[in-house]
């Protein structure tokens, strides 16, 4: 639906981005008023206007980038708007329901449901952040690999990451991957794939069945809460089994992450220089690096001065071909 409306949208140039990320908020209030009401009627009511709020929040990103009018500041807003909605709706939504039926159970379910979100996002962000820093430090010390063993700017090869190359190549099977491209492909999911083989064949039939590999995370948690809940009635059991689904997710996630780790321990073990190879290369850098001067010479007992001068040319010689 959010692609389809994109089409439309995008033929309207007073239509911006942040102006649908604003609209995705207002939305997300107005059915957390509904919400609060609790009664079978405002719950179905509030459950459509939030699918309408997160359709919005599936929009902007896609107008965002179909312009080419992405910014840092419209990222920050679609993140920070999204976790000020889900937390006014499960204030909203829990605490109608315990007006309604003074079952306190409600009450820790706000706080599970607004817990899990901050849980799953923050991780999300911090695993993001972990993995860019890994890759930029096996490119770096690639990068200083080359430089200490003087090969020029012009030969130096790129470096691939595995993921990299089979998103552009769905129908390439990961041990093909060494083989695209000029440089060098580095798998950091090596172990992952070794313990659960049948992954890489569930991700592609999923990815063309047109249905997303993180089959539940923060987008159907949210839509369990907030919209299967309110429709059928059944709110708090929503809410349990969703937790458990969402948290349970999210321990295959640390693990693949933790096993991530681990290669790149591995990557860095190969790829990390000998010890005399970095001092000569900070050498070379911080100007350092001199030849040693050559002993003069001494001349012995009973050589004539005309031959000790040609002794001495011959060192000068020496050292300046040195």
């Amino acid at each position: 639906m959010a692609t389809r409306l994109v089409c439309v949208l995008a033929r309207w140039r007073f239509v911006t981005p942040n102006g649908v990320t604003w609209a995705a908020l207002g939305l997300g209030i107005l059915s957390a008023v509904f919400f609060v009401e609790g009664d079978p009627r405002s719950l179905a009511i509030g459950a459509l206007i939030y699918h309408l709020s997160f359709i919005l929040d599936c929009i902007d990103g896609k107008l965002a980038r179909l312009r080419g009018t992405g910014s840092v500041f419209g990222g920050w807003l679609d993140y920070v708007f999204d976790r000020v909605r889900v937390l006014v709706c499960a204030i909203a939504l829990m605490g109608g329901q315990y007006l309604r039926t003074d079952n306190e159970a409600f009450l820790f379910a706000a706080f599970g449901v607004i817990f899990l979100d901050m849980l799953r996002y923050v991780d999300a962000l911090q695993i993001h952040k972990m993995r860019g820093a890994m890759r930029a430090k096996i490119e770096k010390v690639t990068e200083q690999n080359r430089l200490a063993a003087g090969h020029p700017a012009e030969q130096a090869q790129e470096v691939l990451f595995i993921e990299d190359v089979l998103r552009e190549n769905p129908g390439l099977e990961p041990e093909q991957a060494a083989a695209v491209g000029q440089g060098q492909v580095v798998d950091l999911h090596a172990r992952f794939r070794s313990h659960f083989p049948w992954y890489a064949k569930v991700r592609r039939l999923l990815l063309r069945s047109r249905i997303r590999p993180h089959l539940f995370s923060g987008i159907e948690f949210q839509m369990f809460v907030f919209i299967i809940g309110p429709l059928t009635g059944q709110i708090m059991w929503t809410v349990v089994v969703s937790a458990v689904l969402l948290g349970l997710f999210e321990l295959v996630i640390m693990y693949k992450f933790w096993l991530s780790t681990r290669d790149f321990s591995r990557e860095m073990a190969k790829l990390t220089p000998p010890q005399e190879a970095v001092d000569s290369l900070e050498s070379v850098r911080r100007g350092r690096h001199r030849r040693a001067p050559l002993p003069e010479p001494t001349p012995r007992r009973g050589t004539s001065r005309r031959s000790r001068i040609g002794t001495h040319e011959q060192h000068e010689a020496v050292r300046v071909s040195a």
